[in-house]
């Protein structure tokens, strides 16, 4: 993980001295990428600014690259997996200065031309500068894992790894694209496809499209995109065998998992409690570290239990790195991570992951790189069963159908109509595909071309930001090219024994993991039985200091514009006041946008020179069943109740009482039953939750029936958590 800047003229004339400041705050910007070194050239158009995180040739391997002959000059970001293998393709004489798995790229170019990265496998972005013809490359790898962004106007091009190097360009636009950011699915949540590009977030600025070489006329100032490769075409009629597939599968995956732990230093992994972190440690060949998140949420849903299990399964030391309920992110803290990041979607998975690899790099700095179990689920079927419903495999393909409905839809909204009408649809859908104006595949496959998607505009973005932030590079095997055109090849009548719910992968790890592992279901990272947590502690840090993250936010003449600021604050309130009532990443989001809009036009501090909040701690873990009480009260931070305070039992939640077991009463919520209360159990509390009627306070409720608050504090710490009791203003 390094990372690249750099300027080059379009008008066929030179730099001057003057490019030489530029390239020095262009590469300040983006130093937490390359802690162990900088580096910069200038010669007749181009300068390169580069920061490096060395893993491999730590000692000769530093860029920029160069040909004996200096006509090909290179920087690049990643890791080369097989670059062994090409070296052995050379011709014969070739010779390699170095032992770097990126200098072979500039043997395959003087080779092949725009065809050198066709077999190259691995991570990368690059920026490659063709003295003899005048020509600046820029590339990306085939999933978009490492990022390299550019602005062109008429005189040059500006390029690095993140926005915030362009900004050091004085005629780089520095506004944020509004239109396209509320429009974009992502943020939006839609429940349809969206197949198209990923993009910056900002006016003028392109990202380079994956798996494609990007080339600069550094002369004409021409433009032109050449594509390596394109996401697989998904063909349902193949004729390979169930038993071949998984074989296969199995095989690649170990293959993308020994590539990944190339390196010369030592390399950790996050594990989590599901099946894709956990087969990349089943598979790995060394003994890596782990480090689960262990906060409200993980601890709840069972995730961080099972991380700690699946350590101790297979002999790997753990690190339960420790978030409190009660721990809420600063203002300048969010500031200083969204910066960081610099996408709207900077939410609690990525401040989560943001702060793992803090602690990584304060308690373990030796460890310069992280195995990570992300893109198992886009690319194996991990949302199948949450897409059915509830239901089965014809019930996740209906629901892919109503899903191609709805971008259809979007695409041609004077034909939509026909698909909101009570009853069932009267049009064919195929009427409304064609009538959307473009090409769109079926469902499935859009599936997976959405999944595409998603870990370019999401997925790989914050995990490069959140790893580079933080001087360790993030690697994703199950993001290995070969995986993924397996999965298209899986023949139609096939497809609900391999892709429900992951069996492809899930058969694979037969004999490598317990069965308890390899079948246990999918979990979510902090959603599912205590997301509340999380939502408490995020809308929490919105509304501290009165509120001013939302205010500073609103304050931009593009927030005034698109945001409705009385409809946020009374979202902030509601939030709250019930944590659990609605999701506070929209809100998040929008909040998001105000404050990237605002500090784009006033930079920020770099990252490396900014104070940082306290590194996270752990929790030691002997064993869980052990260490459960241990563990929870670490965790678990229940908000006081003020006996002060005005509360009732919230409007979608009833008592109901069982007449043939008098002591058993029924708490339903939104009309289903969620809980069952004993009074032999608990005698005070369901007469508590009876009497609260939001006229009195607590403390009269209680003085009433002739109980201390200490008798029921927990529970009414629990339901006011859980949107159960909901609180008013505190009583004068």
């Amino acid at each position: 993980m390094c990372g690249l800047s750099g300027i080059a003229r379009v008008d066929g004339r030179a730099l001057t001295g003057a490019a030489d400041s530029q390239l020095q705050r262009m590469v300040q910007a983006i130093a937490h990428r390359g802690p162990d070194g900088e580096a910069y050239y200038r010669s007749g158009p181009l300068g390169f600014g580069f920061v490096r995180l060395s893993l491999v040739d730590v000692a000769g391997g530093d860029q920029p690259l160069r040909t004996e002959d200096d006509d090909l000059v290179l920087i690049a970001n990643g890791e080369i997996y097989n670059h062994e293998e090409l070296a052995a393709t050379l011709p014969s004489g070739t010779r390699l200065r170095t032992r770097s798995d990126c200098e072979v790229l500039l043997h395959l170019y003087r080779r092949d031309g725009l065809r050198f990265l066709d077999k190259v496998r691995g991570m990368f972005s690059l920026a490659l500068y063709d003295r003899t013809r005048g020509r600046l490359l820029l590339a990306r790898d085939r999933f978009g894992i490492k990022p390299v962004f550019y602005h062109q106007n008429a005189e040059r091009v500006v390029f690095g790894s993140e926005v915030k190097a362009l900004f050091e360009d004085p005629d780089c636009p520095r506004e944020l694209d509004w239109e396209r950011a509320l429009r974009d699915q992502a943020m939006t949540r839609a429940p349809a496809f969206d197949e198209s590009p990923a993009h910056s977030w900002f006016k003028g600025i392109e990202l380079a499209p994956a798996g494609c070489v990007v080339s600069f006329d550094l002369r004409s100032g021409e433009r032109s995109t050449h594509r390596y490769w394109s996401f697989p075409e998904f063909d349902a009629s193949g004729d390979a065998s169930e038993e071949e597939l998984v074989r296969r599968y199995g095989e690649l995956l170990s293959s993308a998992v020994a590539d990944c732990e190339m390196a010369d230093v030592e390399i950790g992994l996050f594990l989590s409690g599901g099946i894709d972190s956990a087969a990349v440690a089943a598979l790995a060949s060394g003994k890596p570290q782990t480090f689960t998140a262990l906060n409200g949420s993980t601890l709840a849903n069972g995730d961080s239990e099972w991380g700690h299990r699946t350590a101790r399964n297979l002999g790997l030391t753990n690190h339960q790195i420790l978030f409190r309920t009660d721990s809420v992110p600063g203002v300048e803290e969010w500031k200083r991570f969204l910066w960081l990041m610099q996408t709207p979607l900077a939410g609690p998975e990525a401040f989560y992951k943001h702060e793992m690899y803090r602690y990584v790099r304060d308690r373990t700095p030796h460890i310069k790189a992280m195995l990570l179990g992300g893109g198992a689920d886009e690319f194996n079927g991990g949302y199948s069963k949450g897409i059915a419903g509830g239901g089965e495999w014809p019930d996740f393909l209906d629901n892919l159908d109503r899903m191609a409905v709805r971008r259809d839809q979007y695409r041609s909204p004077e034909l939509g109509g026909w698909w909101d009408v009570p009853g069932l649809p009267l049009v064919k859908s195929s009427v409304l595909r064609e009538a959307a104006g473009r090409p769109a595949h079926e469902p499935y496959e859009a599936l997976f071309r959405w999944k595409y998607r998603d870990v370019q505009q999401y997925n790989c973005w914050h995990e490069d930001r959140s790893a580079a932030g933080n001087g360790i590079e993030a690697r994703v095997p199950f993001l290995d090219h070969r995986l993924i055109e397996l999965v298209a090849a899986v023949p139609g009548a096939l497809r609900p024994r391999l892709i429900w719910d992951k069996q492809i992968l899930r058969r694979s790890l037969v004999g490598h993991l317990p069965d308890e592992l390899v079948h246990r279901p999918k979990g979510p990272f902090f959603y599912g039985e205590g997301v509340r947590h999380t939502y408490r502690a995020f809308g929490a840090m919105l509304a501290q200091d009165g509120g001013r993250l939302l205010e500073e936010a609103l304050s931009g003449p593009g927030a005034r514009q698109f945001l409705d600021a009385d409809n946020l604050r009374a979202t902030l309130r509601q939030l709250q006041a019930n944590p659990s009532s609605g999701h506070v990443e929209f809100l998040l989001s929008a909040v998001n946008l105000g404050l990237l809009e605002q500090m784009a036009v006033s930079l920020p501090a770099p990252h490396v020179q900014v104070a940082k909040a306290p590194v996270p701690q752990s929790v030691p873990v002997n064993d869980w069943d052990t260490d459960a009480e241990k563990i929870e009260a670490e965790v678990v931070r229940r908000p006081p109740v003020d006996p002060r305070t005005r509360a009732a039992v919230a409007d979608n939640v009833l008592l109901l009482k069982d007449p043939a077991e008098p002591s058993v009463w029924y708490l339903t919520i939104d009309g289903e039953i969620e809980y069952v209360l004993d009074e032999d159990e608990l005698p005070e509390w369901p007469a508590v939750l009876r009497a609260l009627d939001g006229e009195r306070t607590i403390g009269e409720v209680l003085d009433g029936l002739g109980h201390s608050l200490e008798t029921v504090h927990e529970e009414l710490a629990d339901a006011i958590d859980l949107g159960i009791v909901v609180r008013a203003e505190a009583a004068p």
